[in-house]
């Protein structure tokens, strides 16, 4: 059974540790008029997953299934939703939508472009594109304006069976689990690009006050300073890429 948290009004963490892995992984229920639930998990994930939304909401009123990037995680059982939920519909990058969501998918994706914006009631999502960040082409994350939520996916990646939600600093947890993938077979999981600091950047001007990722406890303070803290790391541990002159 998953561990449900709420990490802010109608925000609802679903977490399963998976030994295996010395992993979290969550997924993220924003309760509304149209709910909407951020990462799906892996498909053998999805009956403890859907116990979990049950929990919270009918299933079959979930009506969008966000995610940053193609990957068993982010979507895996992406059609196991859609199947439970017929009003259900991804939303994602255009082009995640164009280059592997629509094939896979039973329903077409809504595709969204650089500060779209996604009405579900009384919340606010402002897609944000954003390319090898964490990782693959089609990456883009959701900032929820009224609660302040950016739902980071892989960024700030925690090792172990952590707290649902923290005020602590998480940046150091996130160096010394970056630097233990670096010295394994999953070195290089996380690019480091001549635009990773600007893309970042970008995502500490939007100032959250929450920050949900998949993996490890949630940030809850000064969202604008973990990211600027987290884009020194990622340079110092992956190294700057020097820009063609």
């Amino acid at each position: 059974m998953p561990t449900i948290s709420e990490i802010a009004p109608d925000v609802f963490r679903i977490t399963t540790f998976v030994p295996d892995f010395n992993l979290q992984f969550s997924q993220f229920l924003v309760r509304d008029k149209e709910p909407l639930l951020f990462h799906t998990g892996m498909k053998q994930l999805f009956p403890l997953v859907h116990e979990g939304v049950s929990k919270l909401i009918n299933p079959a009123d979930l009506r969008w299934i966000g995610f940053s990037h193609f990957e068993a995680d982010e979507c895996g059982s992406l059609n196991e939703w859609l199947a439970v939920a017929p009003q259900a519909q991804a939303v994602c990058s255009l082009v995640g939508a164009m280059v592997s969501v629509n094939d896979f998918a039973t329903r077409e994706a809504r595709p969204m472009a650089h500060d779209e914006v996604l009405v579900t009631g009384q919340r606010r999502f402002r897609f944000r594109q954003t390319p090898h960040v964490p990782h693959c082409w089609e990456a883009g994350l959701m900032f929820e304006e009224t609660t302040g939520t950016l739902f980071a996916s892989d960024l700030f990646h925690q090792g172990g069976e952590v707290e649902a939600k923290t005020t602590q600093d998480v940046v150091d947890r996130a160096r010394q689990t970056l630097i233990e993938y670096q010295a394994s077979p999953l070195a290089n999981y996380l690019p480091y690009t001549p635009n990773t600091g600007s893309i970042l950047e970008g995502l500490a001007q939007l100032e959250p006050k929450l920050i949900a990722t998949m993996h490890g406890s949630a940030y809850e303070g000064d969202g604008a300073r973990a990211i600027r803290d987290y884009a020194r790391m990622m340079s110092e541990v992956l190294g700057p890429v020097a820009v063609p002159a």
